[in-house]
């Protein structure tokens, strides 16, 4: 059975998908998919305060998430990944690979990674553009950090939370004050 819960943060809501096992998605109250996945009834919602009622077993990927996310929104960096499920292109996949290796607190631009992609062997090339489609799609913000990939020139681009929370993510993270980039 799919699950949800809302988890409340600094820069809004933020919806959680997932399985008993794995995390399948991490929305922004600012992403269209909020709203989407908020509504599908096939997805049943957790309206809880506390998790303590429940089978301490069946929602454990919950527990982790919302650990991963308390520490995240405290400025820290949480150290582990809850376990991930995502859906999509290889080319996405690959793409979201590269994205989980940049380290907390820094940033790579779209054409660095493309440049990681194509050290794998797997390309023969890779458009900007397409590693942005790629970043865009991410079905699970913040632990997939889409946010921390940057234009070749320091700037912020697209960003489906939008370009405030991105700023705001990489100053939680520090990245702002280091670089001063924005």
């Amino acid at each position: 059975m799919l699950y949800k819960k809302i988890y409340k943060s600094i820069v809004g809501k933020i919806l959680i998908i997932f399985v008993e096992e794995n995390l399948l998605g991490l929305y922004l109250e600012s992403q269209k998919e909020f709203d989407e996945k908020l509504k599908d009834e096939e997805i049943k919602l957790i309206n809880l305060k506390s998790l303590d009622d429940f089978d301490e077993e069946k929602f454990k990927i919950l527990k982790l998430t919302e650990d991963w996310l308390d520490k995240y929104f405290v400025g820290k960096d949480p150290g582990f990944l809850p376990p991930i499920k995502v859906s999509g292109s290889e080319f996405r996949k690959d793409v979201w690979e590269v994205l989980l290796k940049i380290p907390y607190g820094e940033t790579m631009t779209y054409k660095e990674v493309g440049e990681e992609l194509l050290k794998s062997g797997k390309y023969e090339r890779v458009s900007n553009q397409a590693v942005g489609g790629a970043v865009g799609h991410n079905p699970i913000s913040l632990i997939i950090p889409c946010h921390r990939v940057i234009g070749s020139d320091g700037s912020l681009r697209g960003y489906a939370g939008g370009l405030d929370v991105k700023r705001k993510l990489l100053e939680l993270e520090g990245e702002e004050k280091s670089k001063k980039r924005f």
